[in-house]
């Protein structure tokens, strides 16, 4: 993270209004259209909506995420992939598991988001053209944004901040304009409103899943925390909480206005001041396209975390600017885009996206909260923190958990299939990185280095290449993984001048990027161990050129060509990158489970981007062998020898009788 959004700055707090706070900025657009829904107006209803809103912002989205989580920075990192990567090295193997399933619920989560934002601006059209279909102006601009995305968004995201501050002072001040002549609503401050409305209003405690939409974008608010720096982002949520609060309050004084009716909606929209109404469609179209942005390029960075952790398939990505975090990832934008569409076309109408929205990404908030306690409990040794996430967090957002169940079957099931489909696929990925790991066997490389040595110098062999490259799984150069002694020596003898066993690691800093060279022969043999952080740039084959050049000048290797005809010209010595795939044998005894789990992986891994084409080897010399890996017990063959004196006298039985 660049060192100077880590201090708190006027432009620090200026981008975190327009890339962090775009979700939970819009929510004022939509939540107490779902709270109040076709129920008659009354200042219960209201007051106790209000409360309720009031005090989830204050202990979930400033208490645990402004507060708490980010004090669970992973150097300046937040989300909950950095978040477990600080706790994974822990005895919990639950710890993985929580990580997918807050990954899943947030990305199915995405699928809602651009449309219900959307859809509830572009609705506010309905104000002024009541018989207006609005579906296809939602989709089209949907549409255009996802296409967008393959751009360097770089100079328009300069523009995001004032946007939201241009967003942020509006719903402010067009809040306050309202409850300045109706300061009753003050009243809601104190909590007892929302405890009688959670519990004696009726339907009171199913409704606090609309009130929940409240604080959805507050995931996402942590995941984000690299952009801008946690006290940047405390600063600026001092600034938004304020507006949200004035619009929410402003929203909840037009209501007590309209005690007695039923079903109004459009409640933002119709509590703007007079005059202000097609000003208050544009701003927030603006604002919810900033929103959307602010979303897709999360998810873009969400899923890059989960690839290099190894916890979702290899996909093509590149950066499309020089900042760091701004990457597109092509599959994931038009999953994207896919699936907002159909969620437009299932639900058609904001309102009935509000009743499916939220159910998932509760889920993943209580998977940070679990995260979070173990993370102060074992990192941070935080009796205090941990008492507070454990006992408050658990039971208020299990609490919202159960009031979200009445969401599945009036569109939730949405957002959950989704999360399930990638909850499986994930699975099976960690699933099969596991078995791998438990079955792959490692040799002493210091033992193979005579037959190194022998083989380089036996020219009856031919030569496979000048350099020879293996991507290792071994990560020091005492080991060796036994798939290369395979290939090396028995598959195929592959003599070369020099071989090169290359192991990349993933480790828990984020933009870590270093290396560690150990010859193992003299300028014939090394081992090279290559540490990158979960969100640096994974170009390896770029890196492995600059370690190469770096080990050239210092007299380490010789890069020339070792021919003759080619060496008296300066040339390079050709290289060759060996990838080998490893495949359990088909002599194998392995479970029902199991053998779902090798199926389902092999599936994955053709469908994702190949192991040349993710470290950067597609125009290099490339060649790919399967090599077989023993995965359970081998089958057992009953098989004897028969004495050849008894097998010629059957033979000789057998025929007289057929005759």
């Amino acid at each position: 993270m660049n060192k100077k959004n880590k201090s708190l700055t006027a432009g620090g707090v200026l981008v975190a209004l327009g890339i962090i706070y775009g979700d939970i900025g819009t929510s004022p657009l939509y939540v107490f259209n779902a709270i109040i829904g076709n129920r008659v107006i009354s200042s219960e209803l209201v007051l106790g909506a209000l409360s309720c809103i009031i005090w989830t912002l204050t202990l979930i989205t400033s208490l645990k995420y402004i507060y708490l989580a980010l004090s669970a920075d992973n150097k300046g990192e937040g989300g909950v992939f950095a978040l477990f990567a600080l706790v994974r090295k822990g005895k919990a193997r639950w710890l993985v598991y929580a990580a997918i399933i807050g990954c899943c619920t947030l990305l199915a989560d995405g699928f809602l988001t651009p449309a219900i934002s959307i859809s509830s601006a572009v609705e506010g059209l309905r104000l002024v053209y009541p018989g207006i279909q609005t579906t296809s102006i939602v989709i089209a601009i949907m549409v255009a944004l996802f296409l967008f995305q393959q751009f360097n968004t770089g100079a328009i995201g300069k523009s995001f901040g004032p946007i939201m501050l241009l967003w942020f002072s509006t719903i402010g001040i067009f809040g306050l304009l309202q409850w300045i002549n109706n300061p009753e609503v003050f009243k809601a401050i104190n909590p007892y409103y929302a405890w009688t409305f959670a519990t004696q209003y009726p339907g009171g405690f199913w409704l606090l899943g609309a009130v929940f939409l409240c604080t959805t974008g507050a995931e996402a608010l942590y995941s984000e925390l690299g952009l801008c720096g946690k006290h940047n982002m405390r600063v600026s949520w001092g600034l938004i909480k304020i507006c949200l609060l004035s619009n929410y309050f402003g929203q909840a004084a037009w209501l007590l206005q309209q005690t007695g009716q039923q079903g109004i909606g459009q409640t933002f929209f119709l509590s703007a001041p007079n005059g202000f109404l097609w000003w208050s469609i544009l701003i927030a179209a603006l604002a919810t396209l900033v929103g959307s942005q602010a979303l897709i390029s999360g998810t873009f960075t969400l899923v890059s975390q989960a690839i290099k952790l190894k916890l979702w398939p290899n996909s093509k990505f590149r950066y499309i600017s020089h900042v760091r975090d701004q990457i597109y990832i092509p599959s994931i934008n038009w999953i994207l885009m896919t699936g907002c569409i159909t969620a437009v076309l299932i639900f058609r109408e904001s309102t009935d996206m509000e009743s499916a929205y939220g159910l998932a990404i509760i889920l993943n908030m209580l998977m940070t909260t679990s995260l979070m306690v173990y993370y102060f409990k074992e990192i941070k040794k935080s009796l205090v923190r941990t008492i507070m996430l454990a006992s408050l967090f658990f039971m208020l957002e299990g609490i919202f958990l159960i009031s979200n169940l009445d969401k599945f079957l009036h569109g939730g099931w949405f957002t959950y299939t989704i999360a399930i489909l990638f909850f499986i696929m994930m699975f099976v990925l960690h699933k099969a990185r596991l078995l791998r790991q438990k079955y792959r066997e490692f040799v002493n490389l210091k033992d193979y280095i005579p037959l190194l040595q022998e083989l380089q110098a036996d020219t009856s062999v031919p030569k496979e290449a000048s350099h020879l490259v293996y991507m290792s799984v071994a990560d020091s150069k005492r080991h060796i993984d036994t798939s290369i002694i395979y290939s090396i020596f028995r598959k195929r003898p592959k003599r070369a001048d020099v071989y090169w066993f290359v192991h990349v690691d993933t480790v828990d800093s984020p933009y870590a990027s270093k290396y560690l060279v150990d010859a193992i022969i003299p300028k014939k043999c090394f081992f090279v161990r290559i540490q990158l952080g979960f969100k640096a740039e994974h170009r390896v084959n770029r890196i492995f050129t600059e370690i190469l050049s770096d080990l050239s000048e210092k007299g380490e290797v010789d890069l020339s060509s070792p021919h003759p005809s080619l060496h008296k010209h300066n040339l390079d010595a050709d290289f060759k990158f060996i990838i080998l795939y490893t495949r359990a044998s088909v002599d194998n005894e392995i479970s029902s489970f199991d053998s779902i789990v090798i199926q389902g992986y092999r599936l994955i891994k053709k469908l994702s981007l190949s192991t040349e084409a993710q470290f950067g080897l597609e125009l290099a010399n490339v060649e790919e062998e399967t090599v077989p890996i023993m995965i359970g017990p081998p089958a057992k063959v009953r098989i004897h020898r028969e004495n050849e004196v008894k097998a010629l006298e059957k033979e000789m039985r057998y025929s007289s009788q057929a005759k």
